[in-house]
């Protein structure tokens, strides 16, 4: 089986668990991350958006759909978001330093604000 395969199993795999139990939230998580390491980006953040209902107060959901939302090139509601992740306890600076998912957002003026933010809080 290749590379292709293998990820395309999982995905069928993960969503027909998805189909019998639709607010299994470790799932959803699982299925956006593989949405969307795989490039299929509005798919990812339907997950995340899921995610978040299920989990409102969740830091890393809310993460998460910030990630899915500057790739998807919706830097003002990313960053929104990950105001609401830190207020919530995301903390992690180092990952959101280098995660390459908000490489959209590292050359707005708010992310600087909103790094700043954990920086004071840590």
């Amino acid at each position: 089986m290749d590379k292709t395969s293998d990820h395309e199993f999982e995905m069928t795999f993960f969503e027909s668990i998805l189909k019998r139990s639709p607010d299994y939230t470790e799932v959803i998580e699982i299925l956006g991350g593989l949405y969307t390491k795989h490039g299929r980006i509005s798919d990812g953040l339907k997950m995340d958006r899921k995610l978040v209902r299920y989990l409102p107060e969740n830091p890393t959901a809310h993460y998460n759909l910030a990630c899915s939302l500057a790739l998807s090139k919706r830097k003002t509601d990313a960053l929104k978001s990950l105001r609401h992740a830190i207020e919530l306890g995301y903390e992690d600076i180092d990952w959101l330093m280098q995660d390459p998912d908000l490489s959209e957002l590292k050359a707005h003026p708010d992310f600087k604000t909103v790094v700043a933010t954990i920086a004071t809080e840590s």
